[in-house]
């Protein structure tokens, strides 16, 4: 039987292959005949087939570019699937048609429009085979493609594109970028990217409703070219009209249409649509919500929004917990009140009992219960009011803490990476320890901090930024004395291959505390060092200041982190990293002192809630009476 080659200026399906070069409806793309993306019928066999397994072999003949060959195998759902029997000879027939398109669609987007493709069962092509055919126990499956030339670009061409924006925020990827010109590889993906970024174009300066008008686009074999003329259809400037929200029940509809934050009259912003979702969904109420445009832009130039919300059950309660060999068992767990008021106030009320090691006084239990008040939207859209309040008692073995304290203030949202917070705070408290005693402290203070983040997933990053720099000045009154204290804190992602299997990451921290001595400060606000999202071989706040066998905390910080993360199947990973860390006297760091060094490994079980860690290090300076390994488990990664 002969192979199907491409017909000179189309492709398409229709029961067998037929040519085809007409403009298609905006809703669904196609290129030379074929449907690329969209809506609309599709002749394509899709259905799932019942019937008895039919095992299969299959082999791959692709002469030349190797680059082609993997992405006409990733293509093919023969290949994908070939390690499992197909669903009845019918259902390996169908699969064998499907391949013709699917093979099809992966050399229009390699720019290959000259090629072959034969597919073979049991030496007949499957588009000549009746659909009750009979096969084989193992069926001899023989896919062959001969991809022909590389075609290019001689013409690309865009009419009726959108001018330079005069908003830097406006500014979209040209098509040129993506490759759409002269001279370069005229891959059916750039022709669709090139349209894409040109109807954003024109959505971003506020014609809400651009589309892409008629397309020309033809190949021409003699010269292995391809012409590509594309039309764009701004349509009406539009701008923000009103806000109608559905769906809701115990919320508030009109605090849901202020949430979203379009503002009537502004000129209409795609980017403003997103992050009215991004908003919606941070509110933590709602199941499912949609932010949909107006079907049509007004007489009067104004664009509807409209707001559609299923709420979710108002209750939430949590547990967790951590272990480490040297520090314990930590067990934790919180209630959470949704919508207290219908606009979407929280209450959380948050327990914890951690170090249960080998002790069995509880007086040697660290305990935390708390409650947590946030009302969304104070001010702005973008801002948020939290208050908290917490009582404590951290056993520790530099020190003892029983008190209580809290905090008030704003958080505010920038943009999607940054943000700002500000907070009143106050602490009552006693500390033991062995250098100083028994004393009381009592603090008020300002915290102000800024975060930048860029990552990916924050539970399991990939890629991206975070930064985080914090500023306390506060005022201790049985001293009375008054102080600073400064950190921040980097971390870093890199995915070394494009399936994100190997990722470096890193993590920096540096700190200062500015005022009176040690020992006129409180510990908590001192810096110490070890731990499992610290120096991993370490008990946690141990590494500090040593004051003749004794550990107190410091006045600068020094620490970092490196790990190389391996992902070898979607739910198995693993690490290996190297920790260090450097507390210091003074305000400024001594970096003549002896830096803690942990090493280690651990493995990575990947959740939908994040991944479960184990990990295993060991300390590269032990000191006398610590042990000599330490484990950790946990949910999410290090940092």
């Amino acid at each position: 039987m002969n192979a199907i080659r491409l017909p000179t200026l189309a492709f398409a399906w229709a029961a067998g292959f037929a040519a085809a070069l007409a403009p298609a409806p905006a809703a669904a793309f196609e290129l030379f005949g074929i449907k690329l993306f969209g809506s609309g019928s599709d002749d394509a066999e899709t259905t799932d087939v019942i019937g008895e397994p039919q095992p299969y072999d299959v082999t791959f003949d692709v002469p030349g570019d190797t680059d082609v060959e993997s992405s006409l195998k990733g293509a093919s759902s023969l290949w994908r699937d070939r390690k499992r029997p197909a669903s009845g000879a019918a259902g390996l027939l169908a699969k064998a048609r499907g391949d013709y398109r699917n093979l099809v669609y992966a050399l229009y987007a390699n720019a290959r429009y000259g090629g072959t493709v034969s597919i073979t069962i049991d030496g007949q092509q499957a588009a000549d085979l009746p659909f009750d055919a009979t096969f084989p126990d193992t069926a001899d499956v023989r896919i062959s493609v001969d991809p022909g030339p590389l075609f290019l670009f001689d013409k690309a061409t865009i009419r009726n594109q959108a001018p330079y924006p005069t908003n830097r925020r406006d500014v979209v990827p040209t098509p040129e970028s993506g490759g759409f010109q002269t001279g370069q590889p005229a891959r059916s993906t750039v022709i669709l990217q090139a349209e894409a970024r040109a109807v954003e174009a024109w959505r971003q300066q506020g014609y809400a409703k651009a589309k892409a008008g008629p397309r020309h686009v033809s190949a021409v074999h003699p010269s292995d070219t391809v012409n590509a003329e594309l039309e764009m259809e701004p349509g009406r400037k539009a701008y923000f009209g009103p806000t109608s929200v559905s769906g809701t029940k115990r919320m508030d509809p009109d605090f849901v249409a202020y949430m979203a934050g379009f503002k009537q009259g502004e000129e209409f912003d795609p980017d403003a649509v997103q992050r009215a979702s991004d908003r919606l969904a941070k509110l933590d109420v709602f199941s499912s919500l949609r932010v949909e445009e107006n079907e049509t832009i007004e007489p009067d130039g104004s664009l509807p929004m409209h707001v559609i919300v299923r709420e979710r059950k108002l209750h939430r309660i949590g547990v967790g917990g951590s272990f480490s060999s040297i520090d314990g068992l930590g067990l934790e767990a919180y209630w959470l009140h949704r919508n207290l008021f219908g606009r979407a106030e929280q209450l959380r009320i948050d327990g914890k009992v951690a170090n249960f090691d080998n002790k069995v006084d509880p007086e040697d239990f660290t305990y935390r219960a708390g409650a947590t008040f946030t009302k969304p939207g104070v001010g702005t859209p973008d801002s948020n009011f939290v208050a908290s309040i917490y009582g404590e008692r951290e056993v520790l073995d530099t020190y003892t803490k029983t008190g209580v304290s809290g905090q008030a203030g704003i958080n505010h949202q920038f943009s999607k990476e940054l943000s700002a917070r500000g907070f009143l705070t106050g602490q009552v408290a006693e500390f033991e320890d062995d250098v100083y005693g028994t004393r009381d402290f009592t603090t008020g203070g300002f915290l102000g901090a800024f975060t930048y983040d860029s990552r990916n997933d924050p539970t399991n990053a990939t890629r991206g930024h975070y930064v985080d720099v914090t500023a306390l000045p506060f005022y201790e009154f049985n001293y009375a004395n008054a102080a600073s204290r400064f950190t921040a804190e980097a971390r870093t992602y890199y995915a070394v291959d494009g399936d994100n299997r190997i990722v470096l990451a890193a993590r920096g921290k540096i700190g200062t505390l500015v005022g009176p001595s040690i020992a006129e400060l409180p510990p908590d606000l001192l810096f110490f060092a070890g731990g499992g999202g610290s120096v991993r071989g370490y008990p946690y706040r141990s590494i500090g200041v040593d004051v003749g066998n004794n550990v107190v905390g410091g006045k600068s910080l020094l620490e970092g982190s490196f790990e190389v993360r391996g992902r070898f199947t979607q739910t198995i990973g693993a690490v290996a990293f190297l920790d260090a860390g450097l507390v210091g006297a003074d305000s400024t760091p001594d970096f003549d002192q002896d830096v803690k060094l942990g090493a280690g490994v651990g493995l990575r079980y990947f959740t939908s809630v994040g991944a479960i860690r184990l990990d295993v290090a060991v300390p590269l300076e032990q000191r006398d009476g610590e042990p000599s390994v330490a484990f950790y488990v946990g949910i999410g990664q290090a940092f």
